[in-house]
């Protein structure tokens, strides 16, 4: 007897053939092998004259979804039905949530089996896991697919609805989303009040003690029996104490006169409060929870996470990490016990086995927490893994074993001091037993480093004692804005709200960003000008749309179609066809909206309109000669556009740039200007002999206001030969690039060793012996490790000609295709998740006829591919985004 299994992807199906009986044949779907259709092109033509042809949905006939197969997976298609001719059986092994219900259930319509046909699920691929899914096959669960189903015409009506009046209101090539426009409002409604936001100040003392020659601090706490004012008693609207705060609010003066008055006098021990405090380990990973400590850990996005975690669920090593479950299994509770005492010892295991409920209502992903896979734990060191495939297994490793090893026990001191009317107090920490801070800290790489950081000694002290104070400081302090969102605070808040399900956040912050919603910068997720102007349409005229309440209950409806405690037909027609539907609002809203309006940003505090223009974002102001124009630079974020950066960007436009002065060789002059990359330098004026003069940006931290002739003129040196290499001879040079300041080792035909600068170094005064010196310490980050050790991003399949893998790879300019040594680049506009193998062979064949070609050939091509590349984007802009 033959059996084919289907499963999705090629890893995937490589591991599981490792496990399956010989007669079992593997084959991969390649993920969804229909969908509503992405473009006009893929309208079948019996439909395309309808009226709701482009939603793909008939909302005149009970939402009948119109499926269809996509171009690049007709192919793939064809090879299931080739597979499925010669078995006698057909099994569907699919991922186990909704998302792989609908892929088994898709496939099912499709290939039409006339075999026996089962449904197989498993949480992990290991040997036991595989046997034991074999011997409990199942049907396909068609609530769960109605679920699925349900969410996915949600999301298409929403995004096609929306999507096209953001078009013709504010900017082509817009989108809204179910999930994805709550998440903007979050971050623009973070970004408000950080404009609101006003600067508070506030003084107090810090003093410098000992006793018996061990040193400790303590901060000023109350002054005449009065407690001193610290951050938290201030609003962060008014910059002021709040109402009826009962707080002594110190100045500059009136705290170095304190420091004064007590400089020398006797410091006595008033009181001392020991408390004992227990902590418990943190319960193992969900996907959530995962993207969250991933992003704080290891400084990954949430897209990386879940990809990186996909391969490492696909080749065996943890268990599934689409999850909303802290449940471990008796096999995962035993093998995490199991490490700690043979890794730790008998004490730090805890007493009982832990075992973790799922707090949140709509948890049904999945059966168990994200874990290392098996029944026995694969150390980080025995997996072979490496790079961030090793940096994510070593944080789930971690964090399970942990949740199984004893508590922390830590004592918490305090010691109040007086010293004339001055309370002052110092805390310490005493960490009396580890327990599973020994294997896992959250924030922290290395755990034994944390405890040490955590440990807060004090001498020993008792009260009446006298320490000796040897230093009194006066320290002044500002009140910070609120912190803008990470990626990990984001997905914290988007979880605890409901919003959204987990799974799905990785995408939907990656759209936001890819959409021009918001930038990354330094871990920060910061809303654009754009962000505004959508949220500030949506909330005006779609309010229930950007309302996290109204988007949890929208979740929790779906999640009781799931179950059957809800009708799917009723709610649909109620959202979309209702009297106060989404069809019905914006039919009625459209006419109401003024374009002009909609493109324009409100700022409190801000005479100067913001615009959404054609390219970018600017700001018009009128004067006395009419309407004055100018960019707003692409790092000048909505939080920090002040009256006085609109005088600087407006003071180029009328009066001209500042000039720094004159080049002491050429006597051409030298201007600072703001363009829409930010604040750069220029040496001479634009005109028909010279169209193109020579600009340098300026580096990080160096405002146009602090530019100096000399550092003028450096910049436009660079980049800055320092000398040639002792060993090779070759030249090495220090220069400004998009990544900030570097040297580089050129070595001809050997190729270029780049270096990034650090903090301390200055690009224009690097020294050649301090070059060598960071030539010499070896590459940090991802880009040194070449691609046959990184791992991959996806892993789309073998090459028809040679049978060897087609991978895509995170480089320095983004991510690539790989086959063999030829590399091509993923077209503009297109995500990696759009590609497949049959446009990534497209794509390789085109790169390879390039390289072959000469170079009048290769122009032509190049400019072909820019075309392609084009009618991709457009064609990308035309489909609403969903999520």
């Amino acid at each position: 007897m033959s059996t084919l299994v289907i499963v999705e992807s090629p890893t995937k199906a490589r591991t599981i053939r490792n496990y399956l009986p010989s007669g079992y044949k593997v084959e991969a779907s390649m993920g969804h092998v229909r969908d509503l259709p992405q473009s006009a092109t893929e309208i079948p033509p019996a439909v395309k004259g309808e009226k709701w042809a482009q939603l793909g949905v008939n909302v005149d006939a009970d939402f009948e979804p119109v499926y269809v197969v996509p171009k690049d997976k007709k192919k793939i298609v064809t090879q299931l039905k080739d597979a499925l001719k010669d078995v006698d059986e057909l099994i569907l092994a699919t991922d186990e949530d909704r998302e792989g219900e609908s892929i088994s259930w898709h496939l099912y319509q499709l290939l039409k089996p006339k075999v026996p046909t089962k449904r197989m699920v498993f949480h992990e691929i290991t040997q036991d896991a595989i046997k034991k899914a074999l011997k409990n096959c199942r049907n396909i669960d068609e609530q769960l697919v109605r679920a699925q189903e349900t969410r996915r015409i949600l999301d298409r009506l929403v995004g096609y609805t929306l999507s096209p009046l953001l078009w013709k209101k504010i900017a082509w090539g817009l989108s809204a989303g179910r999930v994805q426009s709550v998440a903007v409002r979050l971050l623009v409604n973070k970004e408000r009040q950080r404009r609101a936001f006003r600067e508070g100040t506030y003084w107090d003392l810090k003093a410098s003690l000992s006793k018996d020659k061990t040193p400790f601090v303590a901060q000023l706490v109350t002054l005449g029996g009065t407690k001193i004012a610290n951050g938290g008693d201030f609003d962060p609207a008014t910059g002021q104490i709040v109402a009826l705060r009962n707080v002594l609010l110190l100045n500059e003066d009136q705290a170095l006169a304190l420091k004064e008055r007590l400089t020398g006098k006797t410091w006595n021990v008033a009181d001392i409060e020991e408390r004992p405090v227990t902590r418990k380990p943190a319960p193992p990973f969900t996907t959530s929870t995962l993207q969250q400590e991933s992003n704080r850990k290891l400084r990954l996005s949430a897209r990386d996470t879940m990809r990186i975690a996909q391969n490492l669920y696909e080749q065996g090593y943890i268990t599934y990490m689409r999850t909303d479950s802290v449940h471990l299994s008796d096999q995962a509770i035993a093998a995490a016990r199991s490490c700690v005492e043979k890794l730790y010892g008998q004490q730090y295991l805890s007493p009982q086995p832990r075992q973790y409920t799922t707090k949140s209502k709509g948890a049904q992903e999945a059966h168990e927490a994200i874990r290392p896979a098996g029944s026995t734990f694969r150390t980080p060191q025995e997996t072979g893994l490496g790079g961030r495939e090793l940096a994510v297994y070593d944080l789930i490793w971690k964090r399970t074993v942990a949740c199984q090893m004893a508590d922390s026990r830590q004592t918490q001191i305090s010691v109040q001091l007086q010293v004339e009317d001055a309370g002052f107090r110092s805390s310490g920490k005493r960490i009396d037993f580890p327990g599973y801070l020994r294997a896992y800290v959250e924030g922290s790489d290395d755990p034994e480093a944390a405890l040490e950081d955590q440990e807060v000694i004090l001498p020993s002290l008792k009260v009446g004692d006298r320490p000796n104070c040897t230093e009194i400081e006066a320290v002044g302090h500002e009140t910070q804005p609120p912190a803008r969102y990470t990626e990990a605070t984001l997905v914290k808040t988007l979880e605890s709200e409901g919003i959204g399900r987990p799974s799905t956040y990785a995408s939907i912050i990656g759209t936001i960003i890819d959409k021009g919603y918001a930038q990354l910068v330094s871990n920060a997720l910061i809303p654009t000008f754009t962000a505004f102007a959508v949220t500030d349409l949506l909330e005006k005229h779609f309010p229930d749309i950007v309302d996290p309440s109204f988007t949890s209950k929208m979740e929790q409806t779906l999640d009781d179609i799931a179950t059957g405690e809800a009708k799917w037909l009723p709610y649909l027609q109620q959202f979309y066809l209702g009297d106060k539907g989404l069809e019905t609002l914006v039919k009625g809203q459209e006419s109401q909206i003024d374009a002009t309006k909609a493109r324009t940003v409100e700022l409190e505090n801000l005479a100067a309109k913001v615009r959404i223009g054609k390219y970018g974002p600017y700001i018009e102001v009128e004067n006395g000669d009419g309407v004055v124009t100018a960019s707003i630079p692409k790092d000048l974020t909505p939080a920090d556009l002040d009256p006085k950066q609109v005088e600087v960007l407006l003071r180029q436009k009328t009066t001209g740039p500042d000039q720094v002065g004159r080049h002491p060789e050429t006597g051409e002059p030298i201007y600072v200007k703001i363009g829409a990359y930010g604040p750069y330098v220029q040496l001479g004026d634009k005109s028909e002999e010279n169209p193109k003069p020579k600009q340098a940006s300026l580096p990080k931290g160096i405002t146009p206001e602090n530019v100096t002739l000399e550092m003028a003129v450096g910049l436009l040196a660079l980049p800055r030969t320092l000398g040639v290499h002792p060993v090779t001879g070759s030249k090495i040079q220090a220069s400004l690039g998009r990544f900030g300041p570097y040297i580089v080792h050129d070595q001809g035909k050997e190729g270029k060793d780049y270096r990034s600068l650090k903090a301390a170094d200055n690009v224009l005064t690097i020294s050649l012996e301090r070059a060598l010196e960071l030539l010499s310490e070896p590459k940090k980050g991802r880009s040194s490790t070449n691609s046959k050790s990184k791992a991959a991003l996806r892993e789309l399949g073998t090459h028809p000609e040679d049978d060897t893998p087609v991978n895509i790879y995170d480089g320095p300019y983004g991510p690539y295709i790989k086959h063999g040594k030829t590399n091509a680049s993923i077209p503009e506009g297109q995500s990696v998740e759009d590609i497949t193998l049959a446009a990534a062979l497209e794509l390789l064949a085109a790169k390879a006829s390039t390289g072959k070609s000469t170079r009048k050939t290769s122009k032509s091509t190049s400019s072909r591919a820019k075309s392609t590349a084009k009618s991709s984007t457009a064609a990308t802009k035309k489909k609403g985004t969903q999520g």
